[in-house]
């Protein structure tokens, strides 16, 4: 069962101060005991192994007052102070419990995060579940809150046997883009303690190229025919499968689709389409721009423009070509291949429709 939350979103944080004066050597150390800790996984759940606790400023200003308190006791024979120190300190000593106990059991399960640009913000989802007591039903985590390094965080207030969030990060350039460890921390429940995890999910994601807004350059293999918009059109014909429509009547029922049909879908008729004119190309060497970047922008939003009007087009960038053809699908891979492009080998990698001409 899903519960509701109440997030909230909180403005971008500055680097801690001392954190300049870590030597990067300890950074890269610690780095790599997280790793051997709390290894990468796609769903993560929070134990004693992986949650760490300190006292906030707070709990030592209170820790300092039970001393001042217990001394000022035992020098004036007090023991009404005595005991209040001692009742302070059994305070202290609880919070310590419930703080581990408020994310022990929490677990946080990646999502598939949706399509991104270079230079926009993206929001990661999130999943976060917690197995409820048998004694105790309404057991809940309270007051969590969730960020990557140096990101605005995201505050859930109530946390129930299943949550939906989502994380922000703004990444800058285009590429195969991991944001890093998920920061989970609390000061529930007085805020005398900061208990807190390093949580990695494993997420991958490929980040487009910034769309710039361009006129729309086709490269045609028969170069007597000039009209560009006149190539790749799609006209009905028996070819190329396209997708389903509504049923007219006097349509041949060859053409239902009577899967769909059983199914409960109606009636659906195929719809079948070819390519009219030259097939043609969308070529980084016929795009116009000052830089590799700027080229790549242009190409992402013709890819866009494009895939809209349903024309059927190639993509040419150097020696990485991507096959004359339509759709989403398409669309999404020609969009890969112009944010992998010039990134490293084992990043430059398309998940399906890239041919490499020799």
């Amino acid at each position: 069962m899903k519960k509701s939350v109440k997030t909230e979103a909180h403005y971008q944080p500055k680097p801690k101060w001392y954190t300049r004066f870590i030597p990067q050597r300890i950074k890269q150390r610690w780095g790599r005991w997280l790793n051997k800790r709390i290894p990468p996984n796609k769903q993560v759940a929070l134990t004693h192994k992986s949650i760490f606790i300190l006292p906030s400023g707070f709990g030592i200003a209170w820790f300092m007052l039970i001393g001042v308190l217990y001394l000022f006791g035992t020098n004036y024979q007090n023991n009404l102070v005595i005991g209040l120190s001692l009742l302070l300190a059994s305070l202290l000593h609880t919070c310590i419990i419930y703080s581990y106990k408020n994310l022990a059991g929490l677990t946080l399960t990646s999502q598939t995060p949706p399509e991104t640009q270079a230079n926009q913000s993206i929001a990661f989802p999130v999943t976060l579940t917690s197995k409820a007591k048998p004694d105790n039903k309404h057991t809940s985590h309270q007051q969590i809150c969730l960020n990557f390094a140096e990101q605005r965080h995201v505050r859930l207030t109530d946390i129930g046997e299943s949550s939906q969030s989502s994380i922000t990060f703004t990444p800058q350039e285009r590429g195969r883009f991991n944001p890093g460890r998920i920061k989970v921390s609390s000061n529930f429940p007085l805020g005398l303690f900061r208990t807190w995890s390093y949580v990695d999910l494993d997420i991958h994601h490929i980040i487009y190229a910034e769309p710039k807004t361009s006129q729309v350059s086709l490269t045609s293999l028969d170069d007597d025919n000039s009209s560009e918009f006149e190539h790749g059109k799609l006209q009905s014909g028996v070819d190329d499968y396209k997708g389903l429509k509504t049923y007219v009547e006097g349509e041949s029922l060859k053409q239902v689709a009577w899967k769909q049909w059983a199914q409960g879908r109606g009636m659906l008729t195929k719809e079948f389409a070819q390519p009219e004119g030259k097939p043609v190309w969308l070529s980084l060497d016929d795009t116009d721009g000052n830089s590799l970047e700027q080229k790549l922008s242009k190409l992402a939003w013709q890819v866009n423009v494009l895939s809209q009007g349903q024309q059927v087009f190639g993509l040419a960038l150097k020696q990485q070509v991507i096959e004359q053809n339509s759709g989403e699908i398409h669309r999404k891979q020609c969009q890969q291949l112009i944010a992998l492009y010039g990134k490293k080998i084992t990043d430059a990698t398309v998940e399906t429709g890239v041919n490499d001409e020799k």
